[in-house]
């Protein structure tokens, strides 16, 4: 969504500033054809915006003669959204810092004061991990979380595991991390007294509680954390494989959140095919058979057993469909 959100409010930018517009003008500006033009026009149209066709071979769009834009509002919600989305799109190749800047700064100015403090709070204070854009928590939460984390605030949450048990924490928060998809917060229960890892999306409610906390040192802390955090996970089975491949072809299947990869005999490179010994700590065994066949290359499954077992039957069904009718 970012970078159509980002589109539109520079559409409409280029309609306020200079009138009529053809749409091979406006589709060159924005990177888009024109096809998409018309597809941003009609969710201004759909926003109240009143923009006009003009008709013809010279045609295009302008913005009705004698309206006034009032300035642009936000929730914390569609604040938070934007300017994640920015950020996001600010990584993409080809993509203009400035515009990117200007249109930030944009937002910040249509939050009160207290809101556009605690979006620089966030800014500050997440770690986005990889390139790929997350999805977006309650803008609540997820500025709740950042500013306990910054003030050294313990933080009261109402909370959903994976099955949706609900639970009342009491936590010391001291990482937020976007990663893979997901937003993460790091934390102390104070309860079990044990660093757990929470996703902000099952966080149904958080308020900060009085008091303060002292953080684990930055070097103790971060994203390889988390993703330490995620392989070494106590969950029902343990896989171990043995694999003839590069780590890059590995990785293309088995990234660092889900196995702990070693190299078992010499290779003068990473990119060179060789044995790797797999660990990986899995809740479900399903869904890997697929994988493993996907890797395309020699491979041992060591333990366990059931793994064996679930990779003979994928292996049955696969002949029985290539069988002639």
């Amino acid at each position: 969504m970012s970078g159509p959100i980002l589109r539109m409010l520079q559409l409409l930018e280029l309609l306020q500033a200079t009138g009529m517009r053809s749409r091979g003008e406006l589709a060159e500006r924005l990177g888009v054809d024109e096809r998409t033009v018309r597809r941003y026009v009609g969710h201004l149209r759909e926003m109240e915006i009143p923009v006009e066709t003009i008709r013809g071979r010279h045609g295009g769009y302008q913005i009705a003669a004698g309206l006034r834009m009032p300035p642009l509002m936000l929730s914390e919600d569609e604040a938070v959204a934007v300017v994640l989305g920015l950020l996001h799109a600010q990584s993409v190749p080809g993509s203009s810092t400035t515009a990117m800047q200007t249109a930030m700064s944009k937002v910040r100015r249509s939050l009160p004061t207290e809101s556009a403090r605690k979006l620089d709070v966030l800014l500050r204070t997440a770690d986005f991990a990889d390139a790929r854009e997350a999805a977006v928590p309650a803008a609540g939460i997820l500025l709740t979380v950042a500013d306990a984390i910054h003030q050294r605030h313990p933080l009261a949450l109402r909370y959903q595991d994976g099955s949706g048990q609900p639970s009342n924490r009491t936590v010391h928060p001291y990482d937020l991390i976007a990663y893979s998809g997901r937003w993460y917060v790091i934390a102390l229960d104070s309860d079990s007294d044990a660093e757990k890892t929470f996703r902000l999306d099952r966080i149904t409610s958080a308020r900060a509680v009085p008091g303060t906390f002292t953080a684990p040192p930055r070097e103790q802390r971060g994203v390889s954390r988390l993703i330490d955090g995620f392989v070494g996970a106590d969950y029902a089975w343990h896989v171990v494989l043995r694999v003839h491949a590069s780590q890059e072809r590995i990785r293309d299947h088995l990234p660092t959140s889900i196995a702990r990869i070693e190299k078992l005999s010499d290779a003068n490179t990473d990119d060179e095919p060789t044995w790797h010994r797999i660990d990986i700590n899995a809740e479900r065994l399903e869904w890997l058979p697929p994988v493993i066949a996907a890797l395309d290359c020699p491979v041992i499954v060591d333990q366990p057993t059931e793994l064996r077992t679930l990779i003979a039957d994928l292996a049955a069904r696969l002949l029985t469909i290539a069988a002639p009718s």
